[in-house]
């Protein structure tokens, strides 16, 4: 697909295929394909980005046209979304978030009844539907935003509450809101299962998402969380479909720590299922040899949560994720779901009694992954200076390490991804396929 990528549909805002008219007709489409015999409903909500109201009234409006009701549910996370769309009984969730991503752009993401990302047969209809109607001068007019619901956002925290097998009392966290669509959910989730939180960047004024701070940039958070003297500090992304963590010491964990952590009290309490845990090529094979000598099998997926979750049930897994901190907890929420993984994350810490740098011992293989930013995405296979130097790589490597390459489904980045023993070798590996990335496609 040309439009939609590994997460939904994500462009700069205000421009093609996120420019008004586009993204009414996407409603309005999308609607059409919804409704049957009686109004279908669909909920709409998004994060804190400057284009995001403007967005929403427009899919609500072509919504509208193409015969569904709208609940709006204002600023919420996009596994908010994909939760209310359950507790509803509705027929989509459409959120409205560009996820990690600068404030300029945005992005739209669907999900159908069941919670989970809305199939790829749906998705290929919309983007045919819009590249025949192409980018449009004439704007329609601007439409009346929804009034949101209040009573939505206080259902999404009632049930990451009742998702938690005991209460937080008094037990202290500190949360990094990314000053995104967490800025006010993540608080009051901690707070409503008994948790002293303290919050940082919680002031969103529309170009703040994301902007040095969030899961992306976590040391802020590692420092605070080291000098405050909580248990644990976690960073959510624009979205808080992923989050980033912490220990006390000030340590950042990513989400094969988590996945650690969860699938060993999960094998413990029984909760862990045969199939194991489900990773992507992105996983460090330090997991992978850690699950194996723990009995827990491990397999991998392409990157992506919702190739993440097609694997989890043809495996037969509860648990899976990506090292970037989506996690996905199937007996719990069928979304990636950032505030919840922390909120069972600490229900662990806590009902442990040990410190959360006790239980992060998960030993990972060096790796260093660099994103390149390229002019276009020429297939690898084909540009000749860039598989010689994988070649030289793995010819280096071999059987002690991998090397990885592949484009971002919403940027045009290549990351490129080095595992190896020694991590002056990894370094020194990932510099020169860097150089030659840039050399080939950078230009």
């Amino acid at each position: 697909m040309k439009l939609f990528g590994t997460d939904g549909l994500r462009a700069r805002a205000g421009e093609f295929p996120l420019d008004p008219a586009s993204v009414r007709l996407l409603g309005r489409e999308l609607g059409k394909r919804l409704s049957g015999a009686r109004p279908a409903r669909v909920v709409v909500g998004g994060d804190t980005r400057e284009s995001t109201p403007r967005i929403v009234a427009d899919i609500a409006a072509g919504l509208a046209e193409g015969g569904c009701n709208v609940a709006a549910a204002g600023i919420i996370t996009t596994p908010g979304v994909a939760e209310l769309v359950l507790e509803l009984g509705a027929a989509a969730g459409v959120a409205i978030s560009a996820s990690h991503n600068p404030y300029q752009d945005n992005g739209i993401k669907i999900f159908g009844p069941d919670g989970r990302k809305w199939p790829d047969e749906g998705e290929e209809y919309l983007e045919r539907k819009l590249l025949e109607a192409g980018p449009q001068s004439a704007a329609p007019p601007t439409p009346a935003p929804p009034d949101p619901d209040p009573g939505l956002v206080a259902t999404y925290v009632s049930r990451l509450k009742a998702s938690l097998p005991e209460s937080l009392d008094g037990f202290p966290v500190l949360l990094d809101l990314g000053n995104g669509a967490a800025f006010q959910i993540g608080p009051r989730a901690f707070q409503r299962a008994g948790a002293r939180v303290t919050a940082i960047h919680d002031a969103p004024d529309g170009r703040n998402i994301n902007l040095e701070c969030g899961a992306l940039h976590p040391e802020g958070m590692a420092r605070a969380t080291r000098e405050s003297g909580v248990e644990l500090g976690v960073a959510f992304d624009g979205d808080a479909d992923r989050s980033i963590f912490a220990d006390e010491t000030g340590r950042i964990l990513d989400g094969d720590d988590v996945i650690w952590i969860i699938a060993r009290d999960w094998k413990r309490r029984g909760i862990l299922t045969p199939g194991g845990v489900v990773g992507t090529v992105m996983s460090n094979f330090g997991l992978e040899a850690a699950l194996t000598r723990e009995g827990i099998a491990f397999r991998r997926s392409a990157v992506g949560d919702r190739n993440v979750a097609r694997m989890m049930d043809e495996a037969g897994a509860v648990l899976g994720g990506e090292a970037s901190g989506h996690v996905l907890l199937a007996p719990l929420s069928p979304a990636g779901d950032g505030i919840l993984t922390a909120l069972i994350l600490s229900t662990i810490v806590r009902a442990s009694g040990r410190k959360l740098s006790e239980l992060a011992t998960l030993e990972k293989m060096p790796q260093t992954l660099r994103n390149v930013r390229v002019a276009r995405r020429a297939p690898i296979e084909e540009t000749e200076p860039i598989l010689l130097a994988v070649g030289r790589a793995e010819g280096t490597l071999g059987t002690r390490g991998r090397v990885f390459l592949r484009y971002s489904g919403t940027e045009l980045l290549l990351r490129i991804l080095v595992e190896g023993p020694e991590a002056a070798e990894v370094k020194a590996i990932a510099d020169e396929l860097e150089a030659t990335v840039r050399a080939a496609l950078a230009g």
